[in-house]
């Protein structure tokens, strides 16, 4: 009875211990985002935007470290990290209301801070208490002052639903109406979340070459590429949008038709590789109604490069096959890891054994991304795991069925330490990345498919460094 007794002890102490490595509780470690107002580097990544953050003392400095600094050593840039102004609100503000220190900062950002945009990102403290944010900054826009207020509370939800958020509030507060003409060609890209997405100035800068190259114009609103805040102004003209991500970006997208009347095209999975840019290529140029002879002749001349180096790295997967990895597990926001996991599934062949998003996108998209990836590539199909803690996302990395050779873990800095426990090979794909510097960096495209397999395999001829 005795030896029962203890038996069932055990068996029901391993039953808590293997929930324990597998089911969320009510909090987390090693997040994979930080909070709705980390949409302060949405700002900043506008050429000349300025934000300025109503909130508590640290919050803004948090989300820097976290999303830039903490991911890639991206970089304050012209007006985010130390720049950024805050009202730092305390118990004071709690008890009295911060209006008027809200207020005297407006004042003093408008007066010292050289921008063409400033943008109020209220989080916790001013909403949980009623400050009215939107009344104060009102008053500077009747003033004609290019200002605009937005409610990012972190309860809201991440720095992705403040992206959304704050992306929603600039168009209506500072755009506005527009009954004009749209311009055939010209398209609005509503893609990647910047700084959050580790690689996104790369991918911007693949993306704006490659639409280009189709004979098409884009309204680039973030990064290197954009022209500020002219190019905001000309969101209505554009002929339509184009969403390339899973879910981010279709709310705005819902939100500009029904504001301005403008139609807009979903592609879910952003390129990698050939064969799906130039699928992508295509299908954009026939939504537009465009001549196809430029796109074409761009589609060849790129496919010819792309094959060309192929070939070479070809030449090396045959007579390296013995010790390269055969199976691999993403850990990354939704945008990314459908990306990732279809090329290498679909066009270098690898068993995807374990696909987890961490950006906790809305339940109503869910079902959709899903879809993604169960089309991964003919006979290949895998259900993702959304999940947000870190120790069960680490958990369930460990216990993926890699097989015999090296795992392949693409995530992030949380998982590279995974990775190496298990002696495998690690490439830093989403947030945090701690352990890499991130300038300008592609993974997607023709350019970006071709660094992937360049860091992959480098990793498997190196010892996994």
């Amino acid at each position: 009875m005795a030896e029962d007794s203890e038996h069932c002890v055990n068996q029901t102490l391993s039953t808590i211990a293997a929930r324990a490595r597998t089911e969320p509780t009510n909090s987390i470690v090693h997040p994979h985002y930080a909070c709705a107002i980390g949409a302060a580097h949405t700002v900043s990544a506008i050429p000349r935007a300025i934000p300025i953050s109503n909130c508590g003392p640290g919050c803004a400095d948090k989300q820097f470290n976290f999303i830039s600094a903490g991911n890639g050593y991206q970089g304050a840039g012209y007006s985010g990290g130390g720049s950024i102004p805050s009202t730092n609100m305390c118990e004071q503000d709690v008890v009295f209301g911060g209006i008027d220190k809200l207020d005297k900062l407006i004042k003093s950002s408008l007066k010292i801070m050289d921008g063409d945009l400033f943008v109020v990102l209220t989080g916790c403290i001013g909403e949980l208490i009623g400050d009215d944010a939107k009344s104060v900054v009102k008053k500077y826009q009747e003033l004609g002052k290019p200002i605009v207020s937005s409610q990012v509370a972190g309860f809201r939800g991440n720095n992705v639903i403040g992206h959304e958020i704050v992306v929603a509030d600039i168009i209506d507060q500072f755009v506005g109406d527009y009954e004009g003409k749209k311009e055939k060609g010209l398209i609005n890209l509503l893609c990647e979340v910047p700084y959050y997405n580790s690689h996104w100035r790369g991918d911007y800068l693949e993306l704006k070459r490659i639409i280009e190259g189709a004979g098409l114009r884009v309204n680039m609103l973030f990064g290197s590429e954009s022209k500020g805040v002219s190019e905001w102004k000309a969101i209505p003209r554009a002929q339509f949008n184009l969403v390339l991500s899973p879910w981010v970006g279709l709310s705005v997208a819902e939100h500009l038709k029904e504001k301005y009347g403008q139609p807009y095209l979903h592609i879910p999975v952003i390129p990698i590789g050939e064969e799906a840019t130039s699928a992508f290529i295509r299908r954009i140029v026939e939504y537009a109604g465009v001549d196809k002879e430029p796109s074409e002749t761009f589609i060849t001349e790129e496919a010819a490069r792309y094959y060309y180096f192929l070939e070479h790295f070809a030449e090396f997967f045959s007579e390296f096959w013995f010790g390269l990895p055969a199976t691999f597990a993403t850990v990354a926001d939704a945008s990314t890891n459908i990306a990732v996991t279809k090329f290498l599934s679909d066009q270098m062949g690898l068993i995807p054994v374990k696909q987890i998003i961490t950006d906790n996108p809305p339940e109503k998209y869910r079902d959709d991304i899903k879809k993604l990836f169960a089309e991964l590539s003919e006979g290949v199909s895998v259900e993702p795991l959304f999940l947000e803690d870190g120790y069960i996302i680490e958990n369930e990395v460990r216990d993926a069925p890699f097989g015999a050779t090296a795992p392949l873990i693409l995530g992030s800095s949380w998982e590279s330490d995974v990775a190496r426990e298990m002696k495998g090979l690690s490439v830093g794909i989403s947030a945090p990345l701690n352990n890499e510097l991130i300038v300008n960096k592609t993974f997607i495209g023709y350019t970006g498919a071709l660094a992937l397999i360049e860091r992959i395999y480098s990793l498997a001829v190196g010892d996994g460094k």
